[in-house]
């Protein structure tokens, strides 16, 4: 798809806009409600199905077929990296009223960030056609890792800061306490960040590590950087919402890290034939209607056994519990 500056810069504009609407809104730190957060969580799922059937329309089927198929993945995965989330927010004490505020600017950091990798990606690919080969390996290779991580559970984990995060707080030091929304106080005569930044670096910072996997697999399924963005802008500015909204359903989704590595697995055979393809060897290709369905197919499975199996469990527990009441 032939994208101009002009709607590059058009696009950008738009979503600036959005963010500055959703953070005027939102500005107040306050408790999100889950009314609040199912209201601007159809919002923007509202504004992609928006943008996409605008591809279909001035691109035709194809670009907008790619940008669905890369929406819906990158929000599986994003609804995945909520797990991380919410370990940051235990780890740092985040009051209720202020993590609205913690994930905006922590998924606008990101959001900067990925462009970046969306950009490079997008140059290497351009100069070298096999990295297909290694995009698609290290994505089934992270599918593997994925089913290994959920055998281990989520439960027992625990967020540890990175290098990066570890080194900015001893060069600039960290207040002892949050001071509402400010980002840096004077402390002792020295100019220092409040934990308020803090998580929100670790926010966006952590959110580098899920591009690895993330950018590589909408890739698989585009190569146009223009609809790689767009899906990416719009599965991440909607998580806020979405954390507020699914919170307390996240330990019942207990078979979601092995739909997702499903999906990144099948993404990442869909690279491999796509590189044999473009190496001249005469393999079959997935089309984007066929990659479209097996994503929401397997997202489907995956939720419905998730719940059957955590009902499953409740019942049991209750039984166990109402056993040791009688006796």
């Amino acid at each position: 798809m032939n994208v101009t500056p002009t709607v590059w810069v058009l696009t950008v504009a738009a979503l600036c806009v959005l963010i500055a609407v959703d953070f005027f809104i939102g500005r107040k730190p306050h408790e999100v409600s889950l009314k609040e957060a199912g209201i601007w969580s159809v919002v923007w799922i509202s504004l992609a199905i928006v943008f996409g059937v605008g591809l279909l329309v001035f691109s035709g089927g194809k670009p907008a077929g790619e940008f669905f198929a890369g929406f819906v993945t990158e929000k599986s995965l994003s609804v995945d990296n909520l797990f991380v989330f919410v370990l940051i927010m235990a780890k740092f004490s985040v009051p209720v009223q202020y993590q609205q505020r913690v994930l905006m600017v922590g998924v606008i950091i990101a959001l900067v960030l990925r462009a970046g990798f969306i950009a490079a990606g997008a140059a290497i690919i351009s100069a070298f056609s096999w990295v297909f080969y290694l995009f698609g390996a290290f994505l089934i290779w992270t599918a593997w890792k994925l089913v290994q991580d959920a055998r281990k559970g989520h439960e027992e984990e625990e967020f540890e800061e990175n290098k990066l995060l570890k080194a900015v707080e001893k060069r600039f030091g960290v207040a002892d306490r949050y001071h509402g929304t400010k980002l840096w106080i004077e402390q002792n005569g020295k100019r220092v960040m409040t934990p308020m930044l803090v998580v929100m670096l670790a926010i966006g910072s952590t959110d580098v590590l899920f591009a690895l996997d993330s950018i590589p697999a909408i890739y698989g399924l585009t190569q146009d950087a223009y609809i790689v963005f767009a899906a990416n802008a719009f599965a991440l500015m909607g998580l806020r919402q979405l954390y507020f909204l699914i919170g307390g359903l996240l330990k019942k989704l207990v078979h979601l890290s092995y739909g997702l590595s499903v999906i990144l697995g099948f993404i990442g055979v869909k690279l491999v034939l796509h590189a044999l393809h473009e190496s001249g060897v005469h393999v079959p290709e997935i089309s984007i209607p066929v990659s479209l369905g097996v994503i929401v197919l397997v997202l489907a499975v995956t939720t419905c056994t998730s719940l059957w199996a955590t009902r499953k469990q409740e019942r049991e527990a209750e039984a166990v519990s109402i056993g040791s009441n009688g006796e």
